[in-house]
């Protein structure tokens, strides 16, 4: 069951609250909706941490943990898939988002003759419109991933639990005929 493998990676809600520097967040951290460990719960945290982290701010992890506490989404999931862009990361992601965003906008990604303040803030617009979209779009996929991933370990577990129960049937009936076929036999 994929619940069984999340709980072993995340860290534990009373772990966390136990962290003093988020003391002042007492309250909020005693959601239990923020620890659930269920299909829509993990779902809506992987979009909400794939998105955040396609979002070209400082403190993506602040974002995060917002989002899943206002949408009740898990919590540590949400802020740890927030690392999808890091130091090693952050530059081709970035630059992939900001070429979406050109080429949706039609704008050039050539540089320019000379780089000036109105430049800069004109290349803003497809980076900001190119992340935001490809957050939308990962961070979709990502859930429907999830959602996915889960129904098929569902439908594995009801599998694997139906062929028990006619295994154990069909055991129960070969000892019956046997117990049967003993009982018919001449002493």
């Amino acid at each position: 069951m994929p619940k069984r493998l999340f709980r072993k990676y995340l860290p534990s809600p009373d772990k966390i609250r136990q962290n003093r520097s988020l003391g002042f967040l007492g309250a909020l951290l005693s959601d239990p909706n923020l620890w659930h460990i269920n299909r829509r719960s993990l779902a809506g945290a992987a979009f909400i941490g794939i998105f955040s982290s396609l979002v070209p701010i400082p403190l993506q992890m602040l974002l995060a943990a917002a989002l899943a506490v206002r949408f009740k989404c898990n919590l540590p999931l949400s802020v740890v898939l927030v690392w999808f862009t890091n130091p090693l990361t952050i530059v081709p992601v970035f630059y992939f988002t900001y070429r979406v965003g050109a080429w949706i906008l039609g704008m050039p990604v050539a540089p320019p003759s000379h780089v000036s303040f109105a430049w800069l803030i004109e290349q803003m617009i497809p980076l900001w419109f190119g992340s935001l979209l490809c957050g939308v779009v990962f961070g979709g996929l990502s859930w429907a991933v999830i959602k996915l991933i889960w129904r098929m370990a569902v439908a594995r577990t009801w599998s694997l639990r139906k062929d028990q129960r006619r295994r154990k049937k069909e055991r129960s009936e070969q000892a019956k005929a046997a117990a049967q076929e003993d009982e018919s036999r001449p002493s």
